[in-house]
């Protein structure tokens, strides 16, 4: 089983944090964030895992040498040339899930205990190209889903735009929670090339293939940008820390 990382981004809603470090390295409750992601999903037995980085790539690279990869095995898709968003982030790494497993994709910068093992037991079950963890919150952007969690479409309420990809009934609104389950077989139907949004992929592709919506409602779930996380200490701004990863739970 493996995972990839979105921790490419400028962090923009960080700044001016973000101005001498990369996002994926911004202490929150202790911790830089990049290490809360790969704690999570090593604890569902991941540990097979590639990052995109852009922004201070370097620094994320010495952290992880100084912490010995947190026990992980570690491959980094190096996008300092060009940021590719989280579509093109994927693409770029398609070589790294050639084989016929399902794969977690998992942004750097939310706090998330989602229970891994469900939601791929519910993936397996309905057997998407991708199942989106989505949660009941407050925001701005919404992806819409018919009484059987089938992507719709897609809204984003503080513009009134609306994206509809077919026909449904009895549609909601949720909010997208950062995590994501592919199927390898999605690589075939990404016709886009170079820079591209996995949101954009998706509202095409639910024309006439099977998205999925999980929905989470995990107690923890918290958006980085709408925290008040950590400075850096002056004297080194790569952490390092001491704390230990929890126990692996039973493997997905």
């Amino acid at each position: 089983m493996k995972a990839m990382i979105l921790a490419a981004g400028l962090g923009t809603r960080l700044r001016p944090i973000t101005n001498s470090i990369p996002k994926a390295l911004v202490v929150v409750d202790g911790k830089p964030l990049l290490q809360h992601a790969l704690e999570h999903v090593k604890r569902y037995g991941i540990r097979d895992v590639i990052i995109n980085v852009h922004h201070f790539p370097e620094k994320i690279l010495e952290f992880l040498r100084l912490n010995d990869n947190l026990g992980m095995t570690i491959t980094i898709s190096d996008e300092s040339d060009e940021l590719l968003e989280t579509g093109g982030g994927v693409k770029k790494a398609s070589w790294f899930f050639r084989d016929v497993e399902p794969f977690v994709v998992r942004n750097v910068d939310i706090l998330s205990d989602l229970d891994l093992n469900k939601m791929m037991r519910f993936h397996r079950y309905e057997s998407p190209l991708a199942t989106l963890a989505v949660r009941e919150r407050e925001t701005s952007r919404y992806f819409l889903f018919d009484k059987k969690n089938t992507l719709y479409g897609w809204e984003n309420r503080k513009t009134g735009e609306q994206r509809i990809s077919r026909e449904g009934d009895d549609i909601r609104s949720l909010a997208f929670s950062g995590i994501q389950i592919l199927h390898p077989d999605i690589f075939s139907w990404m016709t886009e090339s170079g820079k591209f949004s996995l949101t954009d992929l998706y509202i095409r592709l639910a024309s006439d293939h099977l998205i999925k919506g999980f929905v989470d409602t995990s107690p923890v779930w918290e958006d980085i940008g709408k925290l008040k996380p950590q400075v850096p200490s002056p004297k080194s701004q790569v952490p390092s820390p001491k704390t230990q990863v929890p126990k692996p739970k039973t493997q997905i």
